[in-house]
């Protein structure tokens, strides 16, 4: 029977093998090669001048975050930060960043006050409304226009006097102040006394009447003068309640004529 093509070769490739030593090929290897056999896995060595391979690297643990992890950027304005030497301008561009408080997130604006920064006459309300947020300007909605006129029937105008809140952006739905929001924003109002040094303030409503006077009970409180940091202290009703209750005008009205007097104004019949 004639010798297949393959086997052939193999004895041509083992005779080679005989000649040259270096080059030997056994049988099974060129069998497997041209069947397209897989070679069976060759013998792990043991010997003690086998070249072992290196051990996997070992990865460097990760920086300690205390140690590499930068330390993260003060945020502008917090109840214990010291604004004792800002002016107003340098107090207002400060509060223009502020996002100690949850109240930064809905806000268009920063509504930090307006007015006389030398003004004997000062207004508090308690925090900025829908048309507030929009402008960036204190009272200029219907209650602000209803303090405009309160304002000019003591013979003052609004460029005469100063008007703030006690927080700087728009509560959601115009609710009041939370009393975290409140503590956080004061010490903006506080430095805003401090550097304007009224003659009187005027509190409109309970929330300015609670978080500067840590009072209660603005219907016990209005009419009665009350005293913050040796200046004069007034509490009376909130514009926008008074547009709510017409008939509390008079009180209202009362109180303020009582802020006239110390100022040597009277009411004009």
């Amino acid at each position: 029977m004639a010798k297949d093509f393959f086997d052939e070769i193999i004895e041509y490739l083992k005779a080679e093998g005989a000649k040259h030593k270096t080059v030997a090929l056994s049988e099974q290897t060129a069998k497997d090669f041209f069947m397209n056999r897989p070679a069976p896995a060759a013998p792990q060595k043991t010997g003690i001048n086998e070249k072992q391979p290196k051990p996997p690297r070992r990865q460097a643990a990760p920086p300690s975050v205390t140690s590499r992890k930068p330390a993260p950027a003060p945020s502008p304005a917090s109840k214990e930060d010291d604004f004792s030497n800002l002016d107003l301008p340098s107090l207002e561009k400060i509060a223009q960043q502020c996002t100690r408080c949850q109240l930064c997130q809905q806000r268009n604006s920063v509504v930090f006050g307006e007015g006389n920064p030398n003004a004997d006459l000062m207004f508090i309300g308690e925090g900025p409304g829908f048309d507030e947020d929009r402008q960036g300007r204190p009272f200029v909605g219907k209650a602000g226009m209803l303090l405009t006129k309160m304002i000019n029937a003591m013979q003052f105008s609004r460029e005469q006097v100063y008007i703030a809140n006690i927080v700087k952006c728009r509560p959601p739905g115009n609710r009041n102040p939370l009393p975290e929001e409140a503590e956080t924003c004061l010490p903006f109002l506080r430095r805003q006394i401090d550097l304007v040094q009224p003659r009187v303030l005027v509190l409109l409503g309970a929330v300015p009447l609670k978080f500067l006077l840590k009072k209660t009970g603005i219907m016990r409180s209005r009419g009665h003068w009350e005293e913050y940091q040796s200046i004069r202290v007034m509490p009376t009703f909130h514009p926008a309640y008074l547009l709510r209750n017409p008939s509390a005008k008079r009180d209202t009205w009362q109180d303020l004529q009582q802020v006239m007097q110390i100022f040597g104004k009277a009411h004009k019949q």
